[in-house]
């Protein structure tokens, strides 16, 4: 899955730090989502779209191709 977490983040003036404390999870973890390495719990996914008020879809970017390949 692939997200836009950064490039909103980065719109907004925001560091991860500021991100991580506003959500309540570590830097770390704003890091490795935004990387890819880390993919968020549902709970986590709806904070993240509340905080920024927008959609779970228009941060995170499920691509079907991909997991069928995995397959």
């Amino acid at each position: 899955m692939k997200n836009r977490l950064e490039e909103i983040r980065k719109a907004r003036g925001q560091r991860q730090e500021e991100l991580a404390d506003a959500l309540e999870v570590s830097r770390q973890t704003i890091g490795s989502l935004e990387n890819g390495r880390y993919n968020p719990s549902i709970l986590l996914a709806f904070k993240i779209a509340k905080y920024f008020g927008t959609t779970i879809e228009d941060v995170f970017i499920y691509e079907e191709e991909e997991s069928r390949e995995e397959q």
